[in-house]
């Protein structure tokens, strides 16, 4: 796409590509969904032609800029929120660096400090912002408010508050627009589908790498090997697997459970209290690399969250070609078909007959599988920069920079 510089570029000036600031509390090398992501889009922007700069929270109180990311002093604030910073200065030289860069469009992905970094230079170029909803706040209400209510009355203002400063909204799903529109929030909202590269998934492992793997951590080669990828946090409900696991009683099956978090000492005690230790098997953060290898080592993907805005894993999951079985959440509407490209559970007599299905049925195991496959081909990095650059016009041709700006009236050819 060709875009006019909104500085006043001359028409025999126009270059291919915008000037696009990507604004982000997480960023590398922290590892969520969010990441996944910001990143994910930022590399598909960036191949597509764009100038793509990142404004995100350093790990520490030291601030520097690497190449095209601008990383700014922060504190930590664990206590409130698992690995959470915020900003701990004014940044004034960075802002004057992207200022003087004059981006077209900002594009924030977190409701806080580098959200508030964001508006200021929003405000100053007069450009629009839009913002990606990545988080259901009132799933997370055990983190920052005494109760559920005041949690869901804390993110229903919050949420407004970043409405009166954006030009428009993307969300994940459905259900996250419709949540929005609880609030009351009226901007615009589009529904667009975090992307994934296929390709890195669809690759097959040789099967001795995996039963290299398998080995290494103990799992017994000719055992049913049920999978779980993400963060360890009370909202994931890994307490529940657990216990359908322990429930069933398979001596043949082996429950892996990648990925570290604040909620791992208590599962790992859940396990030992079950005399589970054999059967459930930690093995901590992989790194990212790391990841298809682990979903293709499995013979079911699991997952019991219902906080998701998306579930990026489901969707990594199904493009590593392993049937997927998962507690039934809105977000998953437009993503699974219970029983053909893969199942939902809403209690454990459910779970118990798909989990027992998919292992013992390797027909209808394989047609999960399958379906599955051509299913996520609806979320190609390709198709998801596609419809995020659609948004970014619409901003533009919308207007400035939500209350603060006047309406620019730019065109985007």
């Amino acid at each position: 796409m060709c875009s006019r510089n909104p500085a006043g570029m001359h028409s025999k000036e126009r270059v291919c590509g915008m000037r696009i600031l990507i604004a982000t509390d997480w960023y590398k090398p922290v590892i969520n969904g969010v990441v996944t992501s910001v990143v994910n889009l930022e590399n598909t922007l960036r191949e597509q032609g764009h100038d793509v700069r990142v404004l995100t929270l350093s790990p520490n109180v030291h601030a520097r800029e690497d190449e095209h990311v601008y990383y700014l002093r922060s504190l930590s604030i664990n206590k409130i929120y698992p690995n959470a910073r915020i900003i701990y200065s004014n940044a004034r030289k960075y802002l004057k660096e992207i200022i003087a860069w004059k981006p077209e469009i900002i594009h924030t992905q977190c409701e806080f400090s580098s959200f508030f970094m964001a508006k200021r230079i929003a405000r100053r170029l007069d450009i629009p912002i839009v913002h990606t909803y990545h988080t259901v706040y009132e799933d997370y209400t055990h983190y920052f408010a005494p109760t559920v209510g005041m949690g869901r009355n804390i993110a229903s203002k919050i949420s407004r508050l970043i409405s009166n400063r954006v030009e428009r909204f993307i969300v994940p799903t459905e259900k996250v627009k419709k949540l929005l529109r609880g609030y009351h929030i009226e901007k615009p909202i589009d529904v667009i589908p975090t992307g994934i590269n296929l390709l890195r998934f669809q690759m097959q492992y040789a099967e001795e790498e995996i039963q290299r793997e398998k080995q290494r951590l103990g799992i017994p080669l000719t055992n049913t090997l049920c999978v779980s990828l993400g963060r360890l946090a009370k909202e994931k409900n890994e307490t529940e697997l657990i216990r359908y696991f322990e429930k069933m009683d398979l001596p043949n099956c082996t429950y892996l459970i990648v990925g570290d978090g604040p909620y791992r000492e208590t599962l790992e005690k859940q396990v030992r209290e079950a005399g589970l230790e054999e059967r459930v098997i930690f093995c901590g953060m992989v790194q990212p690399e790391q990841v298809p290898l682990y979903y293709q080592m499995g013979d079911i993907f699991i997952c019991a969250s219902s906080s998701e805005a998306q579930g990026i894993t489901y969707i990594e999951a199904m493009a590593s070609g392993i049937p997927v079985l998962c507690r039934y959440d809105a977000c998953l509407e437009s993503v699974i078909t219970n029983g053909v490209n893969g199942c939902c559970y809403e209690d454990y007599e459910q779970f118990e007959d798909a989990f027992r299905k998919i292992i013992t049925d390797r027909k209808y195991a394989g047609q999960l599988a399958e379906n599955a496959k051509v299913k996520v081909n609806e979320y190609s990095l390709e198709t998801f920069a596609l419809r995020v650059m659609n948004t970014y016009k619409a901003a533009i041709l919308g207007g400035g920079a939500g209350e603060f700006g006047s309406r620019l009236n730019k065109k985007v050819v």
